[in-house]
C-alpha cells in the first residue's frame, strides 16, 4: 500500500501516511531522546528498535525508557542493522545520535543494508570520511538526512523565502553567531553527555567550531543561499584550561566574494541558545534571534520595519505555513522545529518507498551535502587558526 496520497504535492500542508513510519535510535544519550519525542511528535513515526548501549543490561533499561520492546534492543548497530534489515516490520530509517567519532561507521552499516539514516551534526570528524558517506548515500540511493535543525523553525524558511523573493536585493554581508554559557562552571564537561565533546579522540579537532559553529555556518548559507568559501578562525580558550577551543572567532568569505563574520562561544554569561543571523543587502535586511524564534525582522531601507511571526496568514508563505502546529499567538520552539525535521525526513523516506520523484522545493530537508559541507567548514576552520591565514573550503 502507498504511503503517500497521490495529491500529497497539492495538499497545504504534509500529508498523513497511510501508517506511521518504524524509527530506530542508534545511540542512548540525551540528544536521542529529544530526538525520540520530536519524532513522535511529528505524528509520522513510531520508535521501536535501538542500539543504546553496548552494555547489554544498560541497553535493556534504556529500550525500556524508550518503550522499546526488549527483544529488539541491541548491543552493538552491526547487529541491529542486520536484524531490523531481515524483518518484515523492521525499521524504515535510523536516527544516528552518538559521539561525532561513530557516525561514519554507524551510517555504514545501515546504508549498507538499505536502511535510510538521520545523523546529527558535524558529520564526521574527518572530510575523506564525509565524502565517503556522500559516496555510500549515492550508491545505496537511500535518503541520508542531517540534523540540522536550526533552519526547521519556521521564521527561518520565512527568511530564506525573503531572500530568494529579492526583499533584501543583492546580499552584501552576513553575519551569524551561535553563543551558549554552559561551560563557564569549571566543573563544565563532567556529564557523559559533556565529557565527549572536550575529547579530541571523540569530538575530533574542535569541540565549539564542530558543534554549534556547524549550526551557525549551517544556517548563513541555508538563509542566504550562498555558499560559505573561505574562512580567517581564531580558536580561544577563555575559560578555566581545556583540552579543546571553547570560543572562536571567524571572518568569512561567501559566493561572490560577500563578506561575513562567525562567533561561537560557551562562555558568554545569559546566553543560552543565542544563535542569531543577519543577512544585509542593497535594499533592506533580515534579523533572527533563537530565543525569539517565532519573530523576523525585515527592515527596508527608507521603509517602516516590518515584524514576521509564525503562524498562518500575514505575510507568511504557504511553504512556512506547513510546518506551524498551533495558531498565531500560541507559541512553538525547539521541540517543534526538530518535529519538522521528522516531518520532512518521513517525506523524503515515503517518496522513496513509493518509488515517487521528490517535487522541486517541496522539502527543505538537509542532507548528506549539507553534513558534509559541514566537514569541509570546520577543516577549513582548523587550518585557518593553525596557521593564521585564511582557508579556502572545500565545496563539495
Amino acid at each position: 500500500m502507498p504511503l503517500l496520497p497521490t495529491d500529497f504535492a497539492d495538499l497545504p500542508r504534509f500529508p498523513t501516511l497511510s501508517r506511521r513510519l518504524r524509527l530506530g535510535v542508534v545511540g542512548g544519550g540525551r540528544i536521542a531522546g529529544t530526538q525520540a519525542i520530536a519524532a513522535r511528535l511529528s505524528d509520522r513515526w513510531d520508535v521501536v528498535a535501538g542500539a543504546l548501549s553496548s552494555r547489554p543490561q544498560a541497553a535493556q533499561e534504556k529500550a525500556a525508557a524508550f518503550y522499546i520492546d526488549p527483544t529488539r534492543a541491541y548491543t552493538s548497530m552491526e547487529a541491529m542493522a542486520q536484524a531490523e534489515a531481515a524483518r518484515d516490520d523492521g525499521v524504515d530509517a535510523v536516527m544516528i545520535t552518538t559521539p561525532n567519532h561513530l557516525h561514519y561507521a554507524a551510517a555504514q552499516a545501515f546504508l549498507d543494508v538499505g536502511i535510510p539514516v538521520l545523523c546529527d551534526k558535524p558529520l564526521t570528524n574527518d572530510m575523506d570520511e564525509a565524502l565517503g558517506l556522500i559516496a555510500m548515500a549515492e550508491r545505496s540511493e537511500q535518503v541520508f538526512g542531517v540534523s540540522y535543525v536550526m533552519s526547521c523553525y519556521p521564521m527561518v524558511r520565512q527568511a530564506r523565502a525573503l531572500v530568494q523573493s529579492g526583499q533584501v536585493g543583492e546580499i552584501n554581508q552576513i553575519h551569524v553567531e551561535f553563543m551558549q554559557d554552559w561551560m563557564i562552571p569549571e566543573t563544565a564537561g563532567q556529564a557523559p553527555h559533556e565529557q565527549w565533546r572536550l575529547d579530541p579522540k571523540r569530538s575530533g579537532a574542535t569541540s565549539t567550531v564542530g558543534d554549534i559553529g556547524t549550526h551557525a555556518a549551517h544556517l548563513a548559507g541555508f538563509v542566504s543561499g550562498l555558499a560559505m568559501t573561505s574562512v580567517r578562525a581564531d580558536f580561544h580558550v577563555c575559560g578555566h584550561p581545556k583540552t579543546l577551543e571553547d570560543t572562536a572567532f571567524m571572518m568569512t568569505r561567501f559566493e561572490g566574494d560577500v563578506p561575513g563574520s562567525l562567533l561561537a562561544t560557551r562562555l558568554a554569561p545569559g546566553n543560552r541558545g543565542g544563535l542569531r543571523l543577519r543577512v544585509f543587502g542593497s535594499e533592506g535586511g533580515i534579523e533572527w534571534d533563537m530565543e525569539q524564534a517565532e519573530r523576523l525582522k525585515l527592515a527596508r531601507f527608507g521603509h517602516p520595519d516590518q515584524i514576521f511571526t509564525r503562524g498562518q496568514g500575514h505575510g507568511i508563505v504557504p511553504s512556512v505555513e506547513r510546518l506551524t502546529r498551533t495558531g498565531r499567538g500560541f507559541p512553538e520552539g525547539l521541540l517543534e522545529a526538530w518535529a519538522n525535521l521528522y516531518t520532512e525526513f518521513a517525506m523524503a523516506v515515503a517518496l522513496k518507498q513509493d518509488g515517487l520523484a521528490r517535487p522541486d522545493n517541496w522539502l527543505g530537508l538537509p542532507e548528506v551535502r549539507d553534513g558534509a559541507a559541514g566537514v569541509a567548514f570546520v577543516d577549513a576552520a582548523v587550518r585557518s587558526n593553525s596557521s593564521g591565514q585564511w582557508a579556502e573550503i572545500a565545496q563539495v
